[in-house]
């Protein structure tokens, strides 16, 4: 259809003759309200960003000489961090002598990966840069992550007896 008669027909309808795709040959348009298709596409994107969430990278610092229950304590951090969806940077820290022992550090972030090996993945070896060495855990693709909304709903149910 020629534009001339294409244009008469949306002005005779009272609406817009919008070109869809005007690499094609020929070109490729449509009869339309064009304000109306701008409002359910900001619509669309609108409801498309609700249902977005965005990853945070945790970070959580640990030191060569770390006692048992703070190593215990801080990896049950790295499971809340991972059961919310988020990555988490596990980081050793060495200061002074302990930087001629970095393989201290290695065995902790070994044993982290390792204790963690069912929620968490690591996305590449502990690597050293500096003064500090560090790994980026992430769930399991398995895994479902809860949002923080949800999971500070669900509350263990009382009973009375």
């Amino acid at each position: 259809m020629p534009p001339p008669a294409a244009l008469a027909i949306a002005k005779q309808k009272g609406l817009d003759l919008v070109e869809i795709s005007p690499t094609a040959v020929p070109p490729v348009c449509r009869i339309m309200d064009f304000g109306k298709y701008q409002y359910q596409e900001q619509k669309r994107s609108r409801e498309a960003k609700k249902h977005q969430r965005v990853i945070e990278v945790k970070e959580i610092k640990f030191r060569p000489k770390v006692d048992e229950h703070d190593y215990d304590f801080k990896k049950k951090h790295i499971e809340r961090f991972l059961a919310n969806g988020d990555k988490v940077k596990a980081t050793i820290f060495f200061r002074g002598r302990e930087m001629a022992h970095p393989e201290i550090g290695r065995r902790i972030l070994e044993r982290l990966i390792g204790e963690l090996a069912e929620v968490a993945v690591a996305e590449a070896a502990p690597r050293q840069e500096g003064n500090q060495m560090h790994v980026i855990l992430s769930q399991r693709a398995g895994r479902k992550s809860q949002p923080r909304r949800a999971q500070e709903a669900v509350a263990e149910p009382v009973t009375e007896e």
